[in-house]
């Protein structure tokens, strides 16, 4: 869809993300992976999360510690959710597996993700200061900062200490987003995957999610914002399927989205693929899916969602098909990607550029999408989701679905 392809990007040697530090921060990165290694920057990586085997209340929360002091190494993903989106931004082109939207770049694992998937804020602010500082150009972030959907400053439902900790949140992340940007980081998020309009929030009722069981539902309204999808610097990516229409559950708004990328859509009316074919194919850690039972003790897949390949006398590797507007958002950083490799100058440890002009390329070289007729877009009997804006940029797909191949051959 994207034109990442043999005949596409991948033709332009110089389109491939050559020298480009990505630093994905995430739940970590399995830097064995046969698909992920030869691309994983060890030296660089670092993780900043001391995983919580409990909550605050003494819930399971991450599970038994695995590595002393709770403290994973660099290479290490529990999850596997930063695994994929690594894979979907740099796997090589090494004749197994999958290939990244940018094949050739410098993967540094900035964890800031728990083995369970929460993203906090110390070790986010941490994650973005040290990418800012080693030189990384750009980040991709598939996550919310929790406990909180929608940070409300002042929400009546709200305690004073809740309100202290999202004002927090907003302005600790606003600080560190525009020091990254100020160093040279183009910063790439997803926009969320509630499949609200994040211009008109009217409820929140999974915040704040942390201890566990803590939700509650309370009302929300457009002074509460999602972060770091609606700061200032930060590249929001909503997601589509096969189809390029909307997928139901990516989030939108006309001031929110930036750009659209595949994320999969596993509901898409698409005859030429089925099931999970209408997703997205990533690397995953064995390890992670074997505790999660989607892989047996002899190596076998146990649900669909699985792909093994065992490529002759070599390891095993092991793929997985996930959707989501964290699936998309690599592809655009990937693509950023791309054009700091081709645009960009020397600089600390790799090629560096403006992000002002990493972001007009990402923006002029996206195909324009326009809001679908009519404009409130039925996907469901009771999920209807109104599209605002024009051909050139709208809530549903921002300034048009990215473009790697035009990325490629952009002149500026």
């Amino acid at each position: 869809m994207i034109g990442a392809t043999a005949t596409g990007s991948y033709a332009h040697p110089s389109a491939r993300g050559r020298r480009v530090l990505v630093g994905v921060i995430d739940t970590g990165i399995d830097g064995k992976h046969p698909d992920i290694a030869p691309n994983f920057n060890r030296e660089l990586s670092r993780n900043f999360v001391t995983d919580r085997p409990k909550d605050a209340n003494g819930k399971t929360f991450d599970g038994p510690c695995e590595a002393k002091d709770c403290k994973d190494p660099v290479d290490v993903d529990d999850d596997g959710h930063g695994t994929h989106v690594a894979s979907t931004i740099g796997s090589p082109l090494n004749g197994i597996g999958v290939a990244g939207v940018a094949p050739e770049v410098s993967l540094v694992n900035i964890r800031a993700g728990t083995d369970s998937g929460y993203f906090f804020l110390k070790p986010t602010l941490d994650a973005l200061t040290y990418a800012a500082d080693i030189g990384v150009a750009v980040v991709n972030m598939s996550f919310y900062v929790d406990p909180w959907t929608f940070n409300c400053p002042n929400n009546p439902k709200d305690t004073p200490a809740e309100r202290l900790e999202q004002r927090g949140i907003i302005e600790g992340m606003r600080r560190a987003v525009a020091y990254a940007h100020a160093h040279g980081v183009t910063l790439i998020t997803a926009i969320g995957n509630s499949g609200t309009d994040l211009g008109h929030p009217a409820k929140d009722t999974a915040s704040p999610d942390y201890p566990l069981g803590a939700e509650h539902e309370r009302k929300v309204d457009n002074t509460c914002i999602n972060v770091p999808a609606e700061l200032e610097h930060v590249i929001s990516v909503s997601a589509v399927g096969p189809t390029e229409r909307k997928a139901s559950y990516s989030d939108y708004g006309v001031e929110q989205t930036d750009i659209a990328a595949p994320g999969g859509d596993l509901f898409a009316k698409d005859g030429r693929l089925t099931g999970v074919g209408r997703e997205i194919l990533a690397a995953a850690p064995a390890r992670a899916l074997r505790q999660k039972g989607l892989v047996d003790a002899r190596g076998v897949p146990q649900d669909p969602s699985v792909v093994r390949e065992c490529p002759h006398g070599g390891t095993c590797a092991y793929y997985q098909y996930l959707e989501g507007t964290s699936m998309a958002s690599p592809h655009v950083a990937g693509v950023a990607a791309i054009i700091v490799g081709r645009f960009g100058t020397p600089g600390k440890n790799g090629l560096t550029m403006d992000p002002a002009e990493v972001e007009r390329i990402l923006y002029e070289t996206a195909v324009p999408r326009p809001c679908p007729e009519p404009r409130a877009y039925k996907y469901a009997k009771n999920d209807v989701q109104t599209c605002e804006g024009g051909r050139d940029h709208n809530g549903f797909f921002g300034h048009g679905i990215v473009s790697a191949a035009r990325a490629a051959t952009f002149t500026r």
